[in-house]
Order: structure tokens, then sequence, then C-alpha cells
């Protein structure tokens, strides 16, 4: 090679450092059935699954399909949004957890938390062994599920495991066939916090279970034919805490009780706000409070055709009472 060559590679190396560097540091990367995870992930030369995308996709950036497929099973580490908008998008799962939620990375530049968005996406559980869990949320600021589709879990649909403050928002979203609970929300410390909106849990254990350290607020939604409780808001360790509030909903057919406050004996503290909710047709109460727990009712609720009516032991508040 003579002179001139070498100084012409030599000066062509950093060049190709750089377009590497720029390979992972994308704020937008894509996915496609067809693609290739040896790809950079871009428009024209998309990955083949989350996994391989997320490692070439900057901090707060997002991973797009691009075209129907499924793009495999996730653990998420930086900040990132998820988007299957326009296409069919699936994380098919069998014995694993569909997406594990594990933000380590500090936030993006500018924000003050980590966040996970989740947009138009199947996560299915479906194979010879079930999945274990939907969405397996261990650390991260912010968790928003919007528009998906989760089913067929051993364990829950969305499984909260966390150890400190969280903020969560589900919408438009579907969650049954789940062994355990179809929403398990809870934390060791601080609070867990989920708002709920047009989110369907049906045919799981439980449909909503808010254990210790959550406060859920559910509006315009479907708590139904669950094999368990439509929505229980339990205190497993004492000196905990759970509260839900739940408003226009649908909460009927349910195996055991519609809604039901308290565990029975633990120290701390469970309890329930309703509001505007239809509860009927469930197999046990439609509403009952265990030891440890309370439920304030509006004049509102429609609390008819249980096994067991009424809620005697509810505090009436608000207007109509």
């Amino acid at each position: 090679m003579n002179r001139s060559r070498i100084l012409k590679f030599a000066c062509a190396m950093p060049a190709l450092a750089f377009s590497a560097g720029a390979y992972a540091q994308a704020t937008r990367t894509w996915v496609s059935g067809v693609g290739d995870d040896a790809n950079p992930c871009s428009r024209t030369a998309p990955c083949k699954t989350f996994a391989g995308a997320i490692s070439k996709t900057a901090n707060g950036g997002e991973i797009d399909a691009l075209d129907p497929g499924g793009f495999g099973a996730i653990t998420v580490t930086r900040s990132i949004l998820l988007d299957g908008t326009g296409t069919l998008a699936s994380i098919l799962h069998s014995g694993v957890n569909g997406v594990i939620v594990n933000i380590t990375t500090a936030p993006p530049a500018g924000m003050t938390t980590t966040f996970c968005i989740l947009h138009n996406i199947s996560i299915n559980g479906a194979g010879t062994t079930l999945g274990v869990n939907g969405i397996r949320y261990i650390l991260g600021g912010r968790l928003n599920v919007l528009d998906c589709f989760i089913l067929n879990d051993s364990g829950d649909g969305i499984h909260y495991e966390l150890t400190s403050n969280s903020d969560s928002f589900i919408r438009d979203t579907t969650i049954k066939n789940c062994t355990s609970d179809g929403m398990e929300v809870t934390t060791t410390s601080g609070a867990a916090k989920a708002t709920l909106e047009r989110v369907s849990l049906v045919e799981n254990g439980n449909g909503l279970h808010a254990k210790g350290n959550s406060r859920v607020v559910a509006r315009n939604c479907d708590f139904s034919s669950n094999t368990g409780n439509g929505v229980f808001s339990d205190t497993p360790t004492g000196g905990q805490f759970s509260t839900v509030s739940i408003w226009s909903s649908i909460i009927s057919l349910n195996a055991f009780q519609g809604v039901q406050a308290g565990t029975g004996g633990n120290a701390g503290s469970s309890g329930a706000t309703l509001a505007q909710n239809q509860i009927d047709r469930n197999g046990a109460n439609g509403v009952l409070i265990s030891a440890g727990g309370a439920v304030e009712t509006f004049g509102n609720n429609s609390i008819r055709g249980n096994t067991v009516d009424g809620c005697p032991s509810c505090t009436p508040v608000g207007p109509g009472n």
C-alpha cells in the first residue's frame, strides 16, 4: 500500500468509528419481520428483534415496527418507547417474561425521571409453556402501556416488583387469561401509583390486585369474568397500605367478590372508593370488607344480582348520600 492510500485509509477510520457510534446512539431505530440484528436498525436496514434494536437506540429514543412481526422478549434498561402503530407488532414469550422493565440508566438529558412506553403491541405468552408475566416491572420512574393486548401468562399480565416510587398510566389496553392477576401493583418502599383508563382486566385470577404501598385510580374500566375477585385492595404485610378508586366501571361475573378490601387480620390498611359503578352478578359479595379494610361509596353505584348485595359497613361519602 503506497503512502497516499495509507493516508486515505487513516483518514477514513474516524468516519467509520463515528458511523458505528451513530448507530449506537440513534434516536429512532426500526425492527422488521424480515430484519437482521446485525443491521444498524435504520429505516432501510432494520433489526429483527426489540432486544437487538435497543442496544443501538439512544437513551430516551424509540424503536418502531415497520411491518408485522414477532419481535421477541426484551429487557428494558434505558428509557425507551416501543411503538407498533400501523402494523401488528408482537412479543411471543412462552416460558419467560415478555417485557422486563429494569431501567438502570440515568434519565435522558433534560428529563428528571426514566420511562418505558409500550404502544400498540401484543404481548402473548402462548406456547407449550405459558409466559411468566407479560410485563415484569422492577425499576423505572414511569411505565406507560397504551393500546396493548397482554394475555396468556402463568403469573400476572403486569407484575410490579418495585422497591421505590413509580408512576404508571395504562390506557385502552386488554389484559386477559393470566393465571394470577391481570395487574398486580406493589412496592416495598415509597408508593406505586397507577392510573387506568379504559382498561379491560378480564378472565384472569384477580382482575386488579392492589397490594402493599399502592395507589390505583381507574375510570371506565372492565373488571369482569375473573376466577377470583374483580378488584382486590390487599395489604399483604403489616404497616403497608393499598387504596383503589374505581369510577364508572363494570365489575361483573367474577367468581368471588366484585370488590374486596382487606385480607383479614393484617396490621396495614386497605381501602376502596367506589362511584358510578355497575357491580353485579358476582359469585359471592358485590362488595366485601375484610379485617383491615374500608370502603367509601357514593350513592350512585348499582350493586345488585350478586350472591350477597349491599354494603352495610361501607362509609357513604360525597353528594347523594
